[in-house]
Parts: C-alpha cells; structure tokens; sequence
C-alpha cells in the first residue's frame, strides 16, 4: 500500500520543511513555503523506465587505480557554438540544462541541433507544443532530418515506454517543468516534480549512456525554476541570455562537468532561425564614420575566447547639483572606484561631474582587463579629445593607479593583431617572457595611469 505524506517546499530555493514556515531559514525570503502531497510508493510497485526482466547489477567498491581510463566519447555536431560551450561537442551520457527567458529562442537552438544530427536518432520531447507547431518551425528553419523524432507527451511513463521502442542516440526534452512523474501527486512544475522528473532522465542518461538535454524556464529572478535542485543534479548547465533589442544572444556555461566552466558562444536571431557569430569582435565595434570622444576599445577574454568590445563614456557637468552614476554592462562599484582613482591620483574632478558608462553591443563584462579601456573613455569624455580608433587597452588598473597584469596577454594582442589594431597598451609587468618580435601589432607598456594620460592626451 502507498503511503502518502504532505511536505513543504521553498519555491525559492528548494528547501524541504515538515510544516508551513513564514521565513525560509536556507534562503531567507518570505512566504515561499508551498505545502505539496507526496506519495511514495513501495520497491514492488515502483518500476523505473528499464524492463522488469532486465536485472540491475547492483555496483561495488573499486580501487582508483584500478579504474581505466578512456577518451570521453562526443557528438560533433554542426554548430560550433555549441561544440565550445559544450567543451568540444556532445558527450554521452551527459545531462545539460539549458535555461533562459521565454521567447529567448532556446526551442529553436534545441531544434537546430536536433536537425543537424544526421548520423543520429534524435527524440524531440515536447509537452508545450503540439507536432504541428514544431513541424511549422522545422520548416522555418529550412533543414530536414529523417532521423528526428517527434514526441509531444508529458507524462515520464509514457516517454519511457517510446524511448524504449525507439532507442534513440540523443534525447531533447522540452520543457522539464512540463513534465510529470506518476510516483508524486503534486502538480507539475513544483519542486518534488521537478527532482523525480530529473532524477529518471538522469539515471536513463548514465545507464544508457544517451546525451540529454533538458530546457528549463527561469524564475522573476533570472534563476532556473526549479530551483537549485536542478543544477546539481545535471552535469552542465548553460545559460542563453540576450535583450530584445538586441538580435544577438549569448550562450554561457554556468556549470560544466567535462570542459572549462566560463565559454561562451554567441548567435544572430533571423528569420531562418539562429546564425553562429564565428567573430564576436565585428558585433560588438560599432561602424562609426567620424572619430568621436568617450570611446575606447578592450581586449577581454570570455572563458579561452578574445574578444574585443568596445566602452562608452559620458561625462558632463552635474546639473542637478548631486552627480549622478549609471552604468550598463559593466560593475557600478566597479567604476566608482575607478572615478575615485582618477581623482585621487589624477586630479581630475569627477566629484562635480554625471558619469555614464555603456559596453556596446548589450554584452555584461566581468574581466577585470577592461578597466584600462574604461579609464581611457572616462578621460576622453572629460578631455573630450577623441582615441584613435586603431588603439585598444587591456589591462587592470589598482587604487593606487597602477597599471597591473593580466592573464593570457598573447591571446589579446594576438586578436587586437588580428583585426587590424596599430597599438595595444597593457601593463609593463606583462612583458616578462613576451616575445614582442612575433607580433605585427606595436605594444605599449604602462606601469602608471598618469604615464597613460601623458601618451594619449
């Protein structure tokens, strides 16, 4: 006989309690707690999506050095967005997650790559479209694949069942919060659904050594719903983000089990669906006609990619006596204490002055390299004095006003190199071990701002 249980959830942060609580104690937030009916079957009455006649080898203890190790087999597909985010393609048996906003166009990433796997059996799992409606946006998109499967279910026991008649190579589930497990009386989409739900598909991944990839919906917050449960139970979790003014979009690994956790892979919305942006750099320099002052342009890295973008800056005297700071794209206390540098060690009075930054191309930055070329558009606005549109900056800059180093300097110039820059300005401490002879670009070594200053203005 079942046995069933009520439970509390966070649908915050995912958090288990016995009875209702006001303050969630994990994450902090109010009013979270969701009550849900659990029920737990017994072992006899609960089967999982292999045959009851195929018995299970229950695993044992192993020296590590008894282990073998072997070459992780992958998929290579088409889209080398994908391939690089992934760590070098598809790997078997993985479970990826990808979440992002609705209408974000991560159906139609998932349907391209499916498409594009002509040596496989691709399954299309989906339980928010009907047949029809992913049939309309295969034939918008323009490619064909007899071997693609199409499945629009959301019950895991009736997904099993085809997956087990049809032994796909890849599987795309579409969404997981659409799905629904029979062993748990809750609604889909709640947290208890969400982890039976991920925790089959993880286990049919690592037996069958089949690639899954799971869509996952977003929270208020920009967080995948779920929440956290889902991230831990998956090998790798990406992150397709983009504005919608924008007809770029970004593909970020947040978590990855078999590659570097820090890539990115950036792809053009069109009409004919996702376009790969083999160059980032062309997107994010703006075509300008005439030189203007405030801009500067950076040498960053995202994960092992160069890429080059370009900072805005504008800089005018305060009129409504109180300054005003506003930045997009780039740390706010970050450039506070930037504009401190320069005034202390500068003298120059930023105090009096409305300061707004922008990093074109609706890109977010973290690398701590773009400082160089933040402090040479704030003083361009302040001068404003135009920077040559061949120069561009990649270094860090401390509280003293030191230029200091950066990581990976010659996969910078190499690509400021590449795209035809004359000068790159980097720190003085990045010399060391740099041969300079193998560059067709003329770097300029700094070890103060003010020596910056000196040389541009």
């Amino acid at each position: 006989m079942a046995k069933t249980k009520t439970t509390y959830f966070c649908q915050n942060c995912g958090a288990q309690a016995t009875k209702w609580i006001g303050k969630c104690p994990a994450c902090n937030e109010w009013n979270t707690y969701v009550e849900e009916v659990v029920e737990k079957s017994s072992k006899s009455d609960k089967t999982d999506w292999r045959d009851s006649s195929n018995t299970h080898k229950a695993s044992k203890p192993i020296r590590l050095s008894e282990v073998q190790a072997s070459q992780t087999e992958r998929y290579i597909t088409s889209d080398q967005e994908l391939n690089r985010v992934l760590g070098g393609g598809i790997v078997a048996g993985s479970l990826v997650l990808i979440g992002g906003e609705p209408g974000i166009g991560k159906s139609t990433l998932l349907l391209q790559v499916a498409l594009s796997l002509q040596d496989a059996k691709v399954l299309y799992v989906s339980g928010e479209e009907s047949e029809q409606q992913i049939k309309m946006r295969a034939d918008r998109l323009g490619l064909k694949n007899y071997h693609c499967y199409i499945l629009s279910e959301t019950s895991t026991k009736k997904i099993f069942q085809q997956i087990k008649n049809l032994e796909p190579h890849v599987l795309v589930v579409d969404s997981i919060q659409t799905l629904q497990s029979e062993y748990v009386e809750s609604t889909p989409g709640s947290i208890s659904q969400i982890r039976e739900c991920t925790g089959q598909l993880q286990q049919f991944a690592k037996e069958t050594n089949t690639p899954v990839f799971i869509i996952g919906h977003i929270n208020k917050d920009g967080h995948i719903a779920g929440p956290k449960v889902l991230e831990h139970i998956v090998d790798t979790v990406l992150q397709f983000e983009g504005d919608q003014h924008y007809s770029y979009r970004i593909l970020r690994t947040i978590k990855n089990r078999f590659g570097s956790a820090s890539e990115l892979g950036i792809y053009e919305m069109q009409s004919k669906g996702l376009r790969q942006v083999s160059n980032p750099s062309e997107i994010l320099l703006s075509q300008k006609e005439e030189q203007l002052s405030g801009i500067a342009v950076a040498a960053t890295l995202e994960g092992a990619r160069p890429i080059l973008i370009e900072t805005q800056a504008l800089v005018t005297p305060a009129v409504y006596g109180t300054p005003q700071r506003s930045s997009t794209g780039f740390d706010l206390r970050r450039l506070n204490m930037l504009l401190a540098v320069l005034e202390k060690r500068g003298g120059f009075k930023f105090g009096v002055k409305d300061v707004f930054l922008n990093i074109a191309g609706g890109i977010k930055v973290d690398d701590p390299a773009i400082d160089l070329a933040v402090v040479c558009a704030l003083l361009s606005s302040y001068e404003d004095t135009n920077i040559s549109s061949q120069y561009c900056f990649s270094a860090e800059v401390g509280l003293s006003g030191e230029v200091r180093a950066i990581n990976r300097i010659e996969q910078r110039i190499s690509e400021a190199s590449k795209l035809g820059f004359d000068k790159i300005f980097i720190s003085k401490y990045n010399l060391k071990g740099l041969d300079r002879s193998k560059f067709e670009i003329e770097i300029v070594a700094l070890s103060k701002v003010e020596e910056l200053y000196q040389r541009l203005f």
